[in-house]
């Protein structure tokens, strides 16, 4: 039986929104300097997308949030072998804000950027294997 499609499209939308922005984070990990406070932005951004993404096709509600831990909490309640992926990804939370505005630290490290886009990439990785063919990109 076919899935709605205003689902499969919606769900669609937010796994290209992800995938818009690793390709962003990792476009600017390749400047030099690497633009480090962007790069753990867009991973943040990213794994709350996939989250969303997984919540959305299983009809699960959420909030307007950029709390990974709650997020991900709610697709566990769904899937509990996410875990792993999902867990990696919750400090990413803290790059919504941190590095954002005056005051804080300017710039991670190269490195710690790296590796949050790594994550970020895992996690965006695990959601399309647990949707429909037609529905992934």
């Amino acid at each position: 039986m076919p899935h709605d499609p205003k689902l499969v499209a919606a769900t669609r939308a937010w796994l290209y929104k992800a995938l818009r922005d690793l390709d962003a984070a990792r476009f600017e990990l390749t400047a030099r300097p690497p633009f480090t406070a962007d790069i753990v932005f867009h991973a943040q951004q990213a794994a709350q997308k996939a989250m969303k993404v997984f919540l959305a096709w299983t009809s699960t509600l959420f909030r307007k949030t950029h709390h990974l831990e709650e997020l991900g909490e709610k697709c566990l309640c769904r899937d509990e072998t996410l875990r792993s992926a999902i867990d990696a990804a919750v400090p990413l939370s803290q790059y919504a804000w941190r590095f954002r505005y005056p005051g804080e630290p300017d710039e991670p490290p190269p490195e710690e950027a790296a590796q949050a886009l790594a994550i970020a990439w895992q996690l965006y990785r695990s959601i399309p294997a647990r949707l429909p063919e037609e529905v992934r990109p």
